[in-house]
Parts: structure tokens; sequence; C-alpha cells
């Protein structure tokens, strides 16, 4: 949000007060508050009729600032609140946050430092505020309009914080945004929304941003907060909310990866997904006609062409219309599910299912959870319900305990029937005129709702199916959601161009502290031209998850061709050889916060050209990865400094440079870096298989004979270590140390 008419002058109607003069400091041992008038004060009658502007310091956790604006302090909170679950617990008795911080002043400079962050401000004079790397290196800064209060024509209220941006400084992050990928320029708001892929609306909306400078920044606020990233103030981020608080957490580095460890720590690191999820997803599609001999259809011409699946997904008309989501099967068209679950599961498949939470008012679901009001409401005490989607669609209240277990209930029954994961859909467009069971501000729930329906929906996927087993495909989420896996990108079309917007997307949302993401494998909505079907099969096979799936009309290989049947084979083989590595990667994320699908900046931080490209990535920490975007298969991408290995030739490209090719549909740069040892499995047939069983070790050592050690585990299906090798190069020989006796051979190329 704008407050300014350029540099000089406010907008019409806008008063802003910004603190300006320090007038009192106080220390605890992990805690500060200062207090800032809003104007100089040169005579005691200045300080009549003028307010002050308190800022409270503490460290909700090592390495993590936080700072809290407030203008007047008696607004009651009525949440809700982001879930910390890494935050430092109060002391006994207190009413503070925890903090683990020390303070001191030297001279007119008072300090807070939590491990390698410090924040600097006067005790005296002009007011402002510095944060300081472990070598005291300057950070980033609020100055003189970086700590305010501005009221409207309106008559609404805001807090106003800035932190000023260096020359060249990129900033990344916001959640899921389809937007350019560096955010300097760009306005940012902070609102759940069902806007598909191709509008700056987005589906997961995070207030944390991470900067090229190896810093990260949480506003810690579930409601509307808007970002203006260089765009009002050029040299400023902005951001403000409507309120008369503002808590804003500045996160260490040093490095990019640190930030990310960091801020996941204090949010929630992700679940581990169960191996089998890796594997190709395929579905109903959403408005095609089906029933279970379309089903078996589906599946077995997968199985007849070699193409390994994993999971079968029924979208929304497995129920029946206008009933959605009464979580009963349409029994004019599936009048035996538990038979045909148990027939598909034999197959050696998962089921997923398509849900939401609205409850629409044909079924008996919707007269049950009236009666004993699990529904949200209006002011006057009706029922909350609209048209959207299905006829008289009510939503269900995750405020309220008992709703949320009624609602697990009866999830409950489809888990008893086989069903393995959830798509949990929706979740975005929840209304702020209604009130909550725990009295919730509604503004604050709008973009909350998503993180309360997701979380309850995990957990009792872990409950029934126990730890390790829970998998959801979420399209919302905000802060916090990345402890409920897997998201997916939402509604984009089938082209080129939502391929590469798609994966914006998911660079922005991994940047976030998210460590898993999916998208539709050809586009959701139209139905893809045969070569952008068959690009975007090896993009999705080289994602964390994979998915085909569309709106209205079939995703299965065939429907495109036969080349396309021998990419989805070929990726999906591969995909299913590269787990014992990938899966490495993914027992990473899930315990530093890491993700598996990696923006150039996370590993290369101090190359200015990583920094701003948005269409390639590593999966993992070593496999480079160039989707192609074009019918011509011609592909523009940057390769890092370094000698890297072509994983399907073995050629060498070098860089740091740009490089121009053409790939056939079988094909696209997928570069190994140097120094890698790649673990590979030997059963192309499914994800969740032995991975010990004849293990491929491919060492892609430097060139010569100079000395090299690499150390690889390979995980079990629980994320524990089975294995772990030693490999040395000395002299030029190879040798493997390892603490397993199962087989396995070594490939040294190059």
């Amino acid at each position: 949000m704008k407050f300014t008419d350029g540099f000089w002058q406010l907008r019409s109607g806008v008063h802003a007060s910004y603190a300006t003069e320090v007038r009192d400091v106080r220390l605890d041992d992990d805690r500060l508050a200062a207090y800032a008038a809003v104007k100089r004060v040169q005579r005691r009658g200045d300080t009549l009729n003028a307010p002050l502007i308190t800022v409270e310091a503490h460290a909700p956790a090592e390495g993590v600032i936080a700072v809290r604006l407030t203008h007047h302090a008696g607004k009651r909170r009525k949440g809700p609140d982001f879930e910390l679950p890494g935050a430092v617990a109060p002391s006994a008795g207190g009413s503070a946050p925890g903090s683990a911080a020390t303070t001191r002043t030297e001279g007119t400079t008072a300090e807070l430092t939590s491990g390698p962050l410090t924040l600097r401000l006067p005790t005296e004079g002009a007011f402002g505020l510095e944060f300081l790397d472990q070598d005291g290196r300057l950070l980033t800064s609020a100055g003189p309009k970086g700590s305010a209060f501005a009221t409207t024509p309106d008559g609404s209220h805001h807090m106003v914080a800035q932190l000023a941006l260096g020359v060249g400084e990129t900033v990344h992050g916001l959640g899921e945004r389809f937007t350019p990928y560096v955010k300097n320029g760009q306005v940012v708001d902070m609102w759940q929304a069902d806007g598909g892929t191709s509008s700056e609306q987005a589906y997961k909306n995070v207030p944390f941003y991470l900067s090229s400078r190896g810093y990260g920044v949480f506003v810690n606020h579930p409601g509307k907060v808007s970002f203006e990233v260089g765009s009002e103030a050029v040299g400023q981020v902005q951001f403000s909310v409507e309120d008369q608080t503002l808590e804003y957490f500045v996160v260490a580095g040093p490095t990019p990866k640190d930030v990310l460890t960091r801020y996941t720590a204090l949010t929630g690191r992700p679940a581990l997904p169960p191996a089998w999820s890796f594997g190709l997803w395929l579905t109903t599609s959403f408005t095609t006609s089906y029933d279970e001999a379309t089903v078996t259809s589906f599946v077995d011409g997968m199985a007849e062409r070699g193409i390994p699946l994993s999971v079968f997904h029924f979208d929304c008309f497995w129920m029946r219309e206008y009933q959605w989501s009464d979580f009963e099967w349409d029994p004019a068209v599936f009048p035996d599910p538990e038979g045909m679950i148990a027939r598909l599961k034999g197959k050696g498949l998962k089921i997923c299912v398509w849900i939401n939470p609205y409850i629409a008012q044909k079924g008996a679901l919707y007269e049950e959870g009236a009666r004993k009001g699990y529904f949200v409401e209006t002011a006057d005490g009706d029922i909350w319900q609209w048209d959207k989607w299905q006829a008289g669609m009510a939503l269900v209240d995750f405020t309220d305990p008992e709703a949320t277990a009624w609602f697990q209930g009866k999830l409950k029954g489809l888990l008893d029937q086989g069903v393995d994961g959830f798509k949990t859909d929706f979740g975005e467009r929840i209304p702020t005129d209604v009130v909550w069971h725990d009295g919730s501000d509604p503004e604050r729930m709008h973009n909350y709702y998503t993180h309360l329906y997701n979380k309850a929906v995990f957990e009792l996927l872990e409950q029934e199916r126990g730890a390790g087993e829970a998998v959801l495909f979420a399209r919302s989420a905000t802060a916090g959601g990345q402890q409920y896996p897997v998201h997916w990108g939402g509604d984009c079309w089938s082209s080129f161009e939502a391929m590469a917007e798609s994966l914006r997307g998911g660079l922005s949302l991994s940047l976030s502290g998210f460590g898993f993401w999916s998208h539709d494998i050809g586009g959701f909505e139209g139905t893809p031209d045969p070569a952008v079907f068959k690009r975007w099969l090896a993009f999705g096979l080289l994602s964390s998850h994979s998915r085909l799936h569309g709106s209205s009309s079939y995703r299965v290989p065939w429907e495109f061709g036969d080349e396309a049947v021998d990419v989805a084979r070929r990726f999906t083989r591969l995909k299913h050889r590269l787990m014992p590595y990938l899966y490495g990667a993914a027992v990473e994320a899930h315990r530093t916060g890491v993700p598996t699908m990696r923006p150039l900046l996370l590993e290369f931080p101090d190359d200015p050209t990583a920094r701003t490209v948005d269409r390639q990535y590593l999966l993992g920490p070593d496999l480079l990865v160039a989707p192609v975007f074009a019918e011509d298969g011609e592909v523009e991408y940057y390769v890092p400094e370094g000698t890297w290995t072509r994983f399907l030739t073995g050629e060498t490209v070098t860089g740091p440079a740009w490089h121009r090719e053409t790939h056939g549909y079988d094909s696209l740069p997928l570069l190994v870096r140097q120094g890698a040892v790649l673990a590979l499995g030997a059963d192309e047939s499914r994800p969740d298989g032995a991975w010990l069983d004849d293990l491929e070790l491919r060492v892609y050592a430097p060139a010569g004979t100079g000395d090299f050690t690499r150390t690889v585990t390979v995980p079990d299906r629980t994320g524990a270590v089975a294995a772990t090798y030693e490999v040395v190069r000395e002299g030029g020989d190879v040798r493997v140390t390892t603490d397993t006796d199962r087989p396995y051979t070594v490939t040294v190329v190059g």
C-alpha cells in the first residue's frame, strides 16, 4: 500500500507519523524497549498532544531478532497468530515472549544480539535501527521513515516499516508468486486468492522474504500485509498492516541456506513425505467423465505401456453432483468403492481423493453440521453460505475443536475404505464478514484458515497411517504450511508460458520455506499441444512430486501420441533410479528446511547471475535441471562456475556461461556438478523399492588425478541412514569404504 505522493509529499488525506527522536531506552537482560517521538522535542511543551511509537525487540530464536512497533497498545488482540514451534519458551510465570538475546550499551548506543545477528539503535538523538552480521557488516536498516504509523482518508490506521535495500540487492520469496522471480519493483499483498497462475494473486501467501545479502524478514502478521518492494520508495522494502502494532523478524544468515534453516526452525520444518509419493500420480481430471472401467483402463494402459504408476487420484466427481463435500462415493458411478479401491491397491497403487472444506446444502452432512453448529456464521447468527462451486455451500469452522474432530471423523471413514491421502483443494476464498467460533478476527483468519484446514487433515493421516506415511496434495498455504506437504501450483493454462510461470511460482515458494512442490503436468486448463505435454513431462518428472492432471480433458500420455508415451516412460523410470539421491535431498529438506527444488541462489549465492535465473533449478544439491519451453527444443540456460557433466550423455560443459542448445523430446539440459557422487537405484519400476540392491555410485570426480573425498549416505524409507559410502580418489585410483554388505557398483564418469 502506498502512502506517499513522490518523495516529498503524502497522498491526499494521508497523515503519517515517523519515529524521529529517541526519548527513552530500557534494557533488560534479553530484550529492550525504545520510545520514539514523532517529532523533534526541543522544549517540554513539545511533548504535549503528540504520540510516541514504542519499539520493542527480543529474539524468539537464536539468530532471529523480533522488532515490534506499537502506536496504541490497548487494542485487543483477537487472533489468530502464527504458530511458532521453534520459538523460545517464556520464562516460568512470565508474560513476555521468551528471548534468546543479550543486551548491552556502549556510549549512546544500545545493542541486542542473538547469535550472529545484532540490532543497534541510539539511546538519544535521531531514531533508527541497524541490523549487523557477526562481522559488523550492515545487513539492512530502518532509517528516518522506517518506523511509522499512518492514517488514510477512510479513517483506517496502518503501522508501517521500511528496511533499506543495498545496491544490487535482490528480494525473493513472499510465497508462491507467478510474477517475476526477483520481487524488486513489485507491489505484493498477502491475501489468499483463487486466481490461477497467470496473475499477481497467489494461493500461498507467505509474509517472508529472503535477501541476496544473506538475511530474511518475516512479518509476524497472518492477515493482509502489503509489501512495496522497492516500488514506493525504490531503495526500501516497505511493509504495512492495518493495525495498531506491527511485528517483524530479521533472520540471520550468512548464507541463504542458513536463513531458511533458521526460518523453518522457527515456523516449522517440512514433514518427510512417504517415498511412494515421489512416484507418478495420475488423476481422473476434473470435469471429465469417468467410472471404474475408465479408471481401470487408465491404470492398465499405463502398465501395458511400461509407464510405472504409483498413485491414482479421484478428483471432485467421485462424489455426487451438488453434494461436495459429503465424502460419499456416487453410487451410480462407483457402486462398490471398497472393492474398487482394493482392486486398484492390488495393482500396487496408493489412492488419493479430492476434498474441500465446504459442505453443500443438498447433502445430509450439511444438516448434521448445521444442527451441531459446526459452520462459520454471519454476525446475526445465520450460517454463512454461497453458491460458488456447489449450491448452498457452508464452511467448516476449524477454530471449533468439535467441528474439526467431526470433519476428521468423516475423512477417517474414507481411510477405513483404503484411501491413502487427500487432495486438500480450496481454502483461499474465505469470507471476512463472518463470526468465528473462537472469536478470531475475520481479516486475520482469511489467510490463516488454510493452515487450520491442512493441519486437521494432515494430523488425521499421521494418526491413522503413522508418522512418515502422511501426504497431502494441497493448493493453499501460508507461513508454517510447509509442515504439511505436498503443495501444488494451482490452476495453470496448457502452454509453454504457463509452464514457465508455474516454475517461477515454485522457485518463490521454495525460498519461502517450502521443501516440496508440484504442478499439473501439461497444464490444467485447456488441452495441451503434444509438444507442450512432452516438454512438461520432463519438467514434471524432475520435480519433487509429479502429477498428471487436467480440467476438461484426460492426461494419459497416449492421448498425446506414441512419443509422449516414450517420454513419460523414460523420465518416470529415470526418477525412480534417482530416488536414493532424491530421497536424500528430501531428508535434508525435512531436517534443515533447505528445499528439494533449489533456485540457483541457494547453491551459488555469490554469483550475481545465479540470483536472477528463473527458468532452471537444482534438484537436490548436485543436479541442474533446465526445462525446455519451446516446441523446437531450443533452450537457453546458465551454467554456474565449474565443469558440469550431462547426466544423459556424459559430455561436459563449463561455466560460468550461458549455453544455447536444441534438445529432442527425450532430452533436456540435466547436468551433474563436478565433485558429486550420485547414488542411483537399480529398480526402475517403483520409487520405494529396495534402494541398496545393486546400488550404483556414479562418481563425477574433478578432472585430473588429485585427491578427492566424498561421503554419501543413502536413507531408508523412514529417513534414517541405511548405508554410508566414503568415496576416495588417491593417485587416480578410486576406492569405496562402506558400512553395508549389500552389493554395489562404482562408475567413474570422465
